[in-house]
């Protein structure tokens, strides 16, 4: 893709938007935007600034002026959309869930592994700068032997029972919420980081009484392939918490903590001293260099790593992968982690997590 990257967006509500501004501080043009009717896409290629409103997703999909497509739709889509994509040549972006099962997810990820284009799913707390020094951290040794992995992803826009969303539904979002929402994110950014896969896990779920939710909250523990134990809360209905992302991963010689709320810092506790590893600081690895974009000192937070994200998948799609690009691979793990914690709440106790 030697042109400049022209992408066009299939949804364009909360996230739909957060793509086509990274999209744009990642030298693309927004080509168009599709939303659910003629009407909505209008005001969303207004809103966007993109070139143009497609007649409809399918038109999107199909038409030449368009490489990479972002699907940002309600998660029942997801599926449609991406095969279709990856079938009319296209580049993809799409939102997890990959697919509201886990066959439709592996089929999505088996088509994707046999195209020749990129297929990439917005796992961006990977590009947090403090989240790769402290993944050259672990990789460094410093921590020592990794031996409990722990922390929670907590928010609280559905803790009233008033509070609504499509997501709620089932039908719409799939068999899992809290988790399947946020939850895969946090085992995501800690896999990378760690370089531990979950192979084991037990699980909890709690949902409000609120008319055909899926669940609320979850309490997740599990064994990884390299003898750590670990646990993870998840909760969307957590008042006071608007994405507190939090890991600390406890290792023989060090423990190293992330904060998404507070994401300019590294926490590096040890016995004899804690220290605060500031964004850019000269002890900083090399790992975290590509992605301090900011001078030190000026915040950097979440847009930027989803601009860096888009960055990577153009690079990719012009034939330079860089390190650490989430893929439809990465969506199936996603799933298959879902669908383990899923069984398990339903009673079954341990169960195994494959692959």
């Amino acid at each position: 893709m030697a042109r400049t990257p022209r992408s066009g967006i299939i949804g364009p509500g909360f996230i739909g938007e957060v793509h086509a501004r990274a999209v744009r501080a990642a030298g693309g043009v927004l080509a168009a935007v599709a939303g659910h009717d003629p009407k909505s896409s209008e005001a969303a290629a207004a809103r966007l600034l993109a070139r143009r409103a497609a007649a409809s997703a399918e038109e999107l999909v199909d038409s030449d002026d368009v490489d990479v497509v972002h699907i940002c739709t309600p998660n029942h889509l997801h599926a449609p959309l991406a095969e279709r994509a990856m079938a009319a040549g296209k580049h993809v972006i799409c939102e997890k869930p990959l697919a509201t099962d886990l066959a439709g997810a592996r089929r999505l990820a088996e088509l994707a592994g046999a195209a020749a284009t990129v297929a990439a799913v917005p796992f961006v707390y990977r590009f947090y700068p403090t989240v790769r020094d402290a993944r050259g951290r672990v990789r460094r040794g410093d921590a020592g032997a990794l031996r409990l992995l722990h922390g929670s992803y907590l928010q609280d826009w559905l803790s009233r029972l008033e509070d609504h969303n499509w997501r709620v539904d089932a039908s719409l979002g799939g068999g899992s919420r809290a988790f399947g929402d946020i939850g895969v994110h946090w085992c995501d950014v800690v896999e990378f980081t760690t370089g531990h896969r979950i192979v084991r896990l037990t699980a909890r779920m709690m949902s409000i009484e609120r008319a055909r939710s899926t669940e609320d909250a979850a309490t997740v523990m599990f064994e990884t392939d390299q003898g750590a134990l670990g646990s993870v809360v998840v909760s969307q209905v957590s008042p006071g918490r608007k994405n507190r992302l939090w890991f600390s991963l406890d290792g023989a010689e060090a423990s190293v903590q992330f904060d998404q709320e507070l994401p300019d810092a590294l926490w590096v506790g040890g016995r004899e001293q804690n220290a605060l590893i500031h964004r850019g600081a000269g002890s900083s690895t090399g790992e975290a260099a590509r992605y301090n974009v900011v001078p030190a000192g000026h915040p950097q937070g979440y847009l930027d790593c989803f601009t860096a994200f888009v960055a990577d998948v153009y690079a990719a799609a012009a034939g330079d992968p860089p390190d650490g690009l989430p893929t439809f691979a990465d969506g199936l793990r996603a799933a298959v982690i879902t669908d383990a914690v899923l069984t398990s709440a339903r009673g079954v106790g341990w169960v195994p997590v494959p692959g």
